[in-house]
């Protein structure tokens, strides 16, 4: 498939590193979080439709909104440990055009599920762990030995679905900084790690851990609202000539955070727009909006 998206260098190819998709499965979890939810409830509750039970039909409702947005691929995230069936079965209705990311809880991970899964998404503050928890060495095992991505949320986390529900959310940030992931990025060499949000609150750590680690991408993706937590409030302007600087635009990876309400547009806009005021050129925005991300599904 041969899209293009409209943008401030020209039409480009865009490959979204960050959309989150929610199953029917993920909405019969969220019931059973608090006494008296239903699946229907939940539609309600955030104005989206009750997910069809058959993720293939979830797939082609996607990719009919990233045909209209012109967005060539995207990275879809299965939003619950363990709903690796539906996200496999998605990709599976779309050969080529998704790639399988799924949520991880270690401490009840089988790797048997894990054959076609691009990458492996970790949420240590969401289930209160620390990536140097012996539990969590069978991931970074797997990613390296077979040249996969790990995804691992840093820095603040906020799950507006559940916030929506009145679900509690008992989080725990002292799992959440990037620099935890320094010493095994280093001990494996042939894993991927993706750090979103440019560490979401740990930017300078975020950047402290990809200049150690050429392992170590991060992505773009959200609104960004962490800036408010640093002393100078920086804006997205201010973000990517840092980021830059230290990974250089090989190791960016443009993501929307996208999920149940669709493509965000006003992300690619909004940053798109930062990345050409501040002078990046044709070729490091191809690579940020879509190449990079093909080439990391790509091994």
């Amino acid at each position: 498939m041969s899209l293009l998206r409209p943008s401030p260098w020209g039409p480009i190819a865009v490959a979204d590193a960050h959309v989150h998709f929610f199953s029917h499965r993920l909405f019969t979890v969220l019931a059973s979080m608090k006494p008296g939810l239903t699946v229907h409830a939940i539609a309600s509750t955030i104005g989206a439709p009750v997910p069809p039970e058959d993720p293939a039909e979830i797939a082609h409702a996607w990719a009919h909104e990233l045909d209209r947005h012109n967005v060539a691929h995207a990275a879809l995230i299965a939003s619950v440990p363990g709903d690796e069936a539906s996200i496999l079965a998605a990709i599976n209705a779309h050969p080529g055009r998704f790639f399988a990311y799924s949520m991880v809880n270690p401490k009840a991970w089988n790797p048997e599920n894990f054959h076609h899964i691009a990458a492996a998404c970790l949420f240590p503050a969401m289930h209160r762990y620390s990536v140097h928890d012996l539990e969590v060495a069978p991931v970074f095992g797997w990613a390296n030995h077979n040249h996969r991505i790990v995804f691992v949320h840093c820095g603040v986390l906020s799950v507006g679905i559940r916030a929506k529900l009145g679900i509690e959310s008992p989080f725990d940030l002292r799992y959440s900084n990037p620099i935890d992931l320094h010493a095994i990025a280093l001990r494996h060499p042939h894993a991927t790690f993706v750090v979103p949000h440019f560490g979401a609150g740990y930017f300078r750590e975020a950047l402290m851990l990809a200049d150690l680690c050429p392992n170590v991408y991060l992505d773009t993706s959200s609104s960004n609202r962490w800036t408010r937590y640093q002393e100078s409030n920086p804006d997205l302007r201010h973000v990517f000539r840092r980021a830059l600087d230290v990974l250089g635009p090989q190791r960016l990876l443009f993501g929307t955070d996208s999920s149940f309400s669709g493509w965000n547009a006003r992300i690619f806009e909004e940053q798109s727009t930062a990345l050409y005021e501040i002078g990046l050129s044709e070729s490091d925005a191809r690579a940020i909006f879509s190449e990079n991300l093909l080439r990391i599904t790509a091994r």
